[in-house]
């Protein structure tokens, strides 16, 4: 297959990151036909519709609230063809709900991306049926140009990467928050408590990013014995506290995607 028209339905928070990466990425704005009932600013170049298409699309991106699934479906009987992939960024649809909705598609994905895509830096999850080689290429040149394509083998694992690497900036966000609040109760002036917290999290990530140590190798090699840097880890460390905190953050996450899964059974 060849993306040359791409249909978004759903121009929110997460699906204009895309689009912004994409672009960035040197695909042209004429790619993209974006749908929306009441109307909405694109980029230039790019095509508002706010009628249903009657022609049938290389891709139709969902990127509508979950719970609105079957109130954009019936829309796109004409929009998805049997050369259709149908990629959908709804937490909690799995790949059987968007097929009882899209039975005539060629392919259905399912794409978690974040909103660093707008970067070109966000890790992509992804998986498919029906995708054929030709079209799975496609497919992760499409993901690689917002970051990385990481396929999975089990859609059982998707709800779990979804918490990592979907849900993931939300945690990191409120770190980098704690951090710089826990500093400022120690006496800190808190506006510069926070610049210090966010440009310390931005250098530590790009040299792990870069490093050919693991991040836990870093954290040994950035703490002398004895010294502050250890006393600090020793907290973190400790019954394994920050791991058990964590593991509690990513199933409470985890376990919602599974609800919604169910709903969305349900409704199908």
């Amino acid at each position: 297959m060849s993306i040359t028209n791409m249909l978004i339905v759903g121009f929110g928070t997460m699906t204009g990151a895309m689009v912004e990466g994409w672009l960035k990425a040197g695909r042209p704005a004429t790619t993209f036909t974006i749908y929306h009932p009441r109307g909405k600013d694109v980029p230039d170049g790019a095509q508002m519709v706010t009628q249903w298409p009657a022609h049938p699309f290389d891709v139709v991106l969902l990127g509508v609230k979950p719970h609105m699934l079957d109130d954009v479906a019936p829309g796109l009987k004409d929009a998805v063809g049997p050369e259709t992939v149908v990629i959908s960024v709804l937490a909690g649809v799995e790949l059987a709900s968007l097929r009882d909705r899209f039975a005539d598609a060629a392919a259905i994905v399912r794409f978690m991306p974040n909103l660093a895509c707008a970067l070109g830096k966000s890790p992509n999850a992804l998986v498919a049926e029906g995708l054929s080689e030709a079209g799975k290429v496609d497919i992760t040149a499409l993901a690689q140009e917002l970051g990385s394509a990481e396929w999975l083998e089990s859609e059982g694992d998707f709800d779990l990467v979804t918490a990592l690497a979907g849900s993931g900036p939300g945690f990191t966000y409120r770190f980098i928050d704690a951090l710089a609040a826990a500093a400022s109760r120690l006496g800190l002036e808190e506006q510069q408590a926070g610049r210090l917290a966010l440009q310390m999290v931005e250098g530590a990530s790009a040299l792990a990013a870069r490093s050919e140590f693991s991040p836990g190798e870093l954290a040994q090699r950035v703490a002398s014995p004895g010294g502050m840097t250890q006393k600090g880890l020793d907290v973190l460390d400790g019954d394994d506290a920050l791991i058990t905190l964590l593991t509690d953050t990513l199933h409470s996450a985890r376990d919602r995607g599974a609800e919604m899964a169910a709903q969305a059974r349900r409704q199908g």
